[in-house]
């Protein structure tokens, strides 16, 4: 079978990195880090479309990459609607929405749109998306909040928990959606999906900072304190979203979003650091214990991924609250341009079927 070749596109907040593989093995690889002062020109995010595009471009002429042999074009998933999980061909009903931005503004939404726009470019080329943050498999029991005004949603680390999820299964030589598996991916934000034969049945919505805090969210705080603090005079609905998710956590503690500063600072003896840092890797491990009982305790393994897994006092931590629910395995760091590229290889070999963006494929969390 002929080589296949794809680029994945992942733009984050103050970077774009792309990669290019000739099936599993890449063969380009780029973060290009943007200023402020780049940025600041753009008064919304989706408006930087033309101008990481064509850096994106440059870039990938400056490699002398043979772009007309690129056969897949794959973008990190937005803020869309809620869907299944999978990977979706990119058509203009996501367009519109990515630009909208109906579930809020990230800089993930330019995936979607980058991706299309290059592909249209290239004559072999189609464009998709893969496993997005707004992949919702939850079973109802699991959106009821409490209050008929209020729903849970489905908003987490979906790419890199299903790829990890896969990447474990392949190990076992078994399928994914044979497995039980309880996914902590910890990074910027962390999330807590409990799997259940394939699909992600509850899970925390990290983009709101529910659950354990982390570098820059607040995670599920008290809820009294927290309505006192919305009425106080100098609250106002931005600073609140601030507070929550950018600048909480360890950012609201010390004044930093880096894990790995804090944990220099526990090994050097800081006691406060290492009580912060206890209290988050705490905080995951009570959740970790939580999503068990959501699978009955019937889990085959607990996975911890993520940038802060590579943290041996976390992980230690939490193995010793967690270990008698199952086997932890460690799958530090995240690789999403390798999980991005790997869906694209997946259609391209003809082993899933990509999916439509629309009404069949949508899943309406507002249902209780």
């Amino acid at each position: 079978m002929a080589l296949k070749q794809i680029l994945a596109i992942n733009p984050g907040s103050t970077s774009t990195k792309i990669a290019v593989y000739l099936n599993t093995k890449v063969v380009f690889l780029k973060s290009i880090s943007h200023s402020h002062e780049q940025l600041s020109q753009y008064k919304k995010i989706t408006d930087q479309y033309e101008f990481r595009k064509n850096i994106i471009l440059k870039e990938l002429e400056h490699a002398q990459i043979e772009t007309d042999k690129i056969e897949a074009v794959v973008g990190r998933g937005g803020l869309i609607r809620p869907i299944k999980s999978g990977i979706y061909i990119i058509n203009d009903r996501m367009k519109k929405d990515l630009r909208e931005g109906i579930l809020g503004e990230h800089a993930s939404n330019l995936g979607g749109l980058i991706a299309d726009d290059i592909a249209k470019s290239l004559p072999n080329a189609k464009a998709y998306i893969a496993d997005p943050v707004v992949v919702d498999e939850l079973e109802p029991v699991a959106r009821i909040a409490g209050h008929p005004q209020f729903t849970r949603m489905s908003i987490f680390h979906a790419l890199n928990q299903k790829a990890t999820a896969r990447s474990y299964s392949r190990l076992l030589n078994t399928k994914y959606e044979e497995l039980n598996l309880i996914i902590a991916h910890m990074g910027g934000g962390i999330s807590i999906g409990a799997h259940k034969k394939g699909r992600v049945i509850d899970v925390n919505n990290a983009l709101d900072g529910e659950g354990p805090f982390s570098p820059e969210r607040s995670g599920t705080l008290p809820v009294g304190q927290l309505i006192k603090k919305c009425f106080e005079k100098d609250s106002s609905l931005d600073d609140m979203k601030k507070m929550i998710t950018g600048e909480g956590g360890l950012m609201a503690y010390f004044g930093t979003n880096s894990a790995y500063q804090i944990e220099l600072m526990a090994l050097d003896g800081d006691e406060h650091a290492r009580l912060i840092q206890d209290a988050m890797s705490y905080q995951v491990a009570k959740d970790i214990g939580a999503m068990a009982t959501v699978l009955n305790g019937e889990v085959d393994a607990i996975i911890l991924t993520g940038g802060i897994a590579n943290n041996p006092m976390v992980v230690e931590f939490i193995k010793k609250m967690v270990t008698y629910i199952a086997p932890v395995i460690i799958y530090p760091g995240e690789d999403e341009m390798h999980a991005l590229a790997m869906n694209g290889l997946m259609v391209l070999k003809g082993e899933v079927e990509p999916k439509e963006y629309n009404e069949e494929n949508m899943v309406d969390y507002r249902q209780q």
